[in-house]
């Protein structure tokens, strides 16, 4: 499969690079690289016309901003040079380095390591999204057995989960190869207890889970919200990310009817991760 770069430059670029993101992620876009002036955007060549699709974005006929964007194609055999040359570290606190096999482990010393090969995401995507949520892991002293990691991507959320002590972990995606990716990667950091799923919320079969992680958008947040209910213990935890800060009252809400209650919320340039316990009845 080929794929679409689109590069966009965008002055003044904060904070629509970052509600860009969120746009042409519901829009068919996988995945995203921060630039100086910009974003670079990646999806598959049969999204369709790039041009129709800007025009739902923020930056179609916006007075406030001078944008200029490029779209180039990148054959099936230039993926891993590509997000090889984009991929940066991300550096959790200094708990925590998610570092590409081709950087050096010696440069992260005193920090925990898990090392991602992303394959087609092109690198890590939302790097504010997976400090939240790693964050939010690192500081739980003792997880429960049970872990369901939804839209896993690469699976970085349910390795981390595994090495603070989860015996269970039900790592789930629409997409096969982000399947397959997050049970190689699972492999490549000495990680055994994780499943891998095809599929979207309704294919999952089973329940009980201790602690859930979310890090989608706030649409498919939303929908799967009674879902998320269903699928928790009583007492349970839900961590949320993939929206802005503006949507965290619209999701307490949702989250609030589905029987959840909000224990904290937590932002990062302009992004925000939400941590909920499930309601005891």
């Amino acid at each position: 499969m080929d794929y679409f770069e689109l590069t966009i430059d965008i002055k003044p670029r904060a904070p629509w690079a970052d509600i860009l993101v969120a746009e042409l992620a519901e829009l068919g876009f996988e995945s995203f690289v921060d630039t100086e002036t910009g974003i670079q955007a990646y999806a598959p060549v049969q999204i369709g016309d790039v041009s129709s699709i800007l025009k739902e974005t923020c930056i179609h006929d916006n007075a406030e901003i001078d944008v200029s964007w490029h779209l180039s194609e990148i054959p099936h055999q230039n993926w891993n040079a590509t997000w090889e040359a984009s991929f940066e570290p991300v550096l959790v606190d200094s708990r925590l380095a998610i570092i590409a096999p081709f950087h050096e482990a010696a440069d992260f010393p005193d920090r925990e390591l898990i090392v991602i090969q992303p394959q087609m995401s092109f690198g890590t995507g939302h790097h504010q999204t997976t400090y939240l949520m790693s964050q939010f892991l690192l500081d739980l002293h003792l997880l429960p057995e049970r872990v369901l990691d939804m839209g896993t991507g690469t699976g970085v959320l349910a390795i981390l989960a595994e090495k603070k002590g989860a015996k269970d972990i039900l790592a789930v995606d629409i997409e096969s190869w982000s399947v397959e990716n997050t049970l190689e990667n699972a492999a490549r950091n000495s990680c055994s207890k994780i499943r891998g799923l095809l599929g979207d919320i309704d294919s999952i079969q089973e329940g009980n889970f201790g602690v859930i992680l979310a890090n989608i958008n706030k649409n498919v947040l939303k929908r799967h919200m009674p879902d998320y209910a269903k699928l928790c213990s009583d007492g349970g935890l839900l961590y949320l990310s993939g929206f802005f800060t503006s949507d965290v009252a619209e999701l307490e809400q949702v989250a609030k009817n589905a029987g959840f209650e909000l224990v904290e919320t937590r932002d990062k340039e302009t992004w925000a991760s939400m941590k909920l316990q499930k309601v005891e009845i």
